[in-house]
């Protein structure tokens, strides 16, 4: 894939706890600079970052991140707050704590529920796969795939993995038609993204591949 199509599917991330308007506001010069698919960034900077980009790229935030434990009530308005303030894509946790007791009426209760609030911008859902088993991640593909979200991600990229290609090509296997796969955590070089694609992955998350094409010569 050309370097420049594979960073139209990047959501170029920023989401240290300690980031700062000038490190966000880079950020997205970079993104406008090479049309990546989104900037993805904490919830405090959505109205900043809103409008200094202007419509130039889309705005993606987290919801319930990164551990997902949050009850539904506080991330049902964190999604509302975050939709209403100018966020286009939002990138969700479920309840791991639910998942591991098989609660999983519960989780697509709490995934529709944001789904509700967020109705005309894009959702992901972050299931961080490195804490799940096999069956869990196949249960989930088909939650999600019932909940209306937009696409089941891999990885928060704070737990103790992030994706792996096996990963992207079982929950690309198993979620139902209209579904996507993001692949995210660890993308460390663009042959990574690469990979990922071609395991079925349609979008990225990662801090690291405008670098690593701009010193590769890549030019907008």
């Amino acid at each position: 894939m050309e370097r420049k199509e594979l960073l139209r599917r990047v959501d170029h991330t920023l989401l240290r706890p300690d980031a700062a308007w000038p490190e966000i506001r880079a950020l997205c010069d970079e993104a406008a600079e090479f049309h990546t698919a989104s900037v993805c960034i904490p919830p405090s900077f959505v109205p900043r970052a809103r409008a200094y980009l202007d419509g130039r790229v889309p705005v993606c935030t987290v919801i319930g991140f990164p551990n997902g434990y949050a009850a539904t009530a506080a991330k049902v308005f964190e999604a509302a707050d975050a939709a209403a303030r100018g966020a286009d894509e939002l990138d969700m946790v479920v309840n791991l704590g639910w998942v591991k007791e098989g609660r999983f009426d519960d989780v697509l209760r709490e995934i529709r529920a944001v789904r509700t609030v967020t109705e005309g911008k894009v959702l992901k859902v972050i299931i961080e796969c490195c804490l799940l088993t096999d069956e869990e991640k196949l249960r989930l593909c088909d939650v999600v795939t019932r909940s209306g979200a937009d696409y089941i991600k891999t990885s928060t990229g704070f737990s103790k993995g992030g994706a792996t290609e096996a990963d992207v090509a079982l929950l690309a296997a198993h979620v139902g038609p209209g579904v996507k796969v993001k692949a995210a955590g660890g993308i460390a070089t663009l042959a990574d993204a690469e990979a990922m694609l071609r395991a079925g992955a349609d979008r990225l998350g990662t801090s690291r591949l405008v670098a690593l094409a701009r010193a590769e010569g890549v030019r907008p």
